[in-house]
């Protein structure tokens, strides 16, 4: 049987991950392949984070719901009567049965195995033939709820009830994305895909600007060289951070004209239509070599209503499919390669720098969350306890 991966050596030596890029070594591949990493992992970022779900747009109607799922767990999103948005665990406090799938417009939910029904709030309105159960008090009963915020028209949900509001930790990403509006953006329902990667792969491969040139060389992206990439100073307590990518001329597109073939955002500046945005918020992920993705599109508000839009949104898309399709076999193939024997803690050229922003937010979690384990497990040792471990 093998020893722990989680020491206080493996932690320590993250550290090297956390320096500039002149200096840093990529993650140990066991980050992107361990069971027992991702279990702890989950701990480490997806339990105190706030972590997106969907846009509030799906939810425009009180009873609108949708639901979804992020490291296990089930999740339904909707509209109360009241008009706020509320999020909660999907599973029935009887017997774990899931009181919703899909999507729609509901008065409640209803389990479909007992016929529990739970409120657009989550608590526990009718229970039946539950009125021989001892000291069974339904209005003690209700499906857990998270803490609940909307940035930018995205729901974020967290966990943590005691979680820090995220708006204040995303305020440089804001200033960035703020012309855009995305608030007011429309677009057509996001795709979900699954993955044989971790989400780190994948993350790192939509930032890294060192590749583009190379490995998307032709036509529809040399219009976005790698050398025109930049990376803002980001503090590792930020909720997310950025990447910009200047282009060789305004209102770049992934298209054969390679201009925009739909309206501009109205309040775009000069600065913002002559380079590309990247705006991270992680973390996401389904398991520790799989991953789960919903991807979505938005355009101008009008966009949409335009009777050339689906051909000219299908221009885009097309050329976007030959350069993803790039990238999701660069993807699989790292996942392999990190799997290896062979696979070692790389170094870094200056045009990854989101990959040291990012090791920067991930280290500074894995650590805090490693040491306050640490401290617990300590704590919990009685001098009784340490005493007869010493005999």
């Amino acid at each position: 049987m093998r020893e722990t991966l989680l020491n206080d050596a493996f932690f320590a030596s993250l550290s090297c991950s956390a320096g500039g890029v002149e200096t840093a070594e990529a993650l140990p591949p066991a980050c992107y392949t361990d069971a027992e990493f991702y279990a702890f992992e989950k701990a480490a970022l997806f339990n105190p984070e706030w972590l997106c779900v969907g846009r509030e747009s799906q939810v425009k109607e009180a009873g609108d719901y949708f639901t979804t799922h992020i490291v296990g767990e089930p999740i339904i999103v909707a509209r109360n009567r009241e008009g706020a948005i509320k999020a909660m665990s999907a599973v029935c406090q009887h017997r774990a049965m899931l009181v919703a799938e899909g999507a729609g417009n509901t008065r409640g939910f209803v389990c479909p195995y007992h016929h529990w029904v739970y409120s657009l709030n989550g608590d526990l309105v009718n229970a039946p033939a539950m009125d021989r159960t001892c000291d069974f008090d339904k209005k003690s009963v209700r499906l857990p709820t998270f803490k609940v915020e909307v940035w930018h028209g995205f729901i974020f949900i967290n966990f943590d009830s005691e979680a820090a509001p995220l708006a204040p930790r995303l305020a440089p990403v804001a200033a960035a994305i703020g012309n855009y509006d995305l608030a007011s953006a429309e677009g057509p329902p996001s795709v979900t895909g699954e993955f044989a990667w971790n989400w780190k792969v994948m993350l790192e491969n939509n930032n890294d600007g060192y590749h583009a040139s190379k490995l998307h060389r032709g036509p529809l992206h040399d219009f976005v060289p790698s050398e025109l990439a930049s990376f803002p100073d980001a503090d590792p307590s930020d909720a997310g951070f950025l990447r910009f990518n200047g282009t060789l001329h305004p209102d770049a597109s992934f298209n054969p004209t390679q201009k925009a073939v739909l309206p501009v955002f109205p309040k775009l500046t000069a600065e913002d239509r002559g380079r590309m945005t990247f705006a991270n918020v992680p973390p996401t992920l389904t398991g520790p070599e799989t991953m789960e993705q919903d991807t979505g599109v938005l355009v101008a508000p009008g966009a949409m209503a335009d009777p050339a839009f689906e051909d000219r949104l299908g221009m885009i898309m097309t050329s976007a499919a030959k350069i993803i399709a790039q990238d999701l076999h660069v993807d699989k193939l790292v996942q392999v390669g990190l799997r290896s024997r062979f696979a070692v803690r790389g170094r870094y050229s200056w045009q990854e720098g989101a990959q040291g922003q990012l090791n920067r937010w991930l280290v500074k979690r894995y650590q805090q969350t490693w040491a306050a384990m640490a401290a617990q497990t300590a704590a919990s040792i009685t001098p009784a306890a340490a005493k007869a471990t010493a005999v």
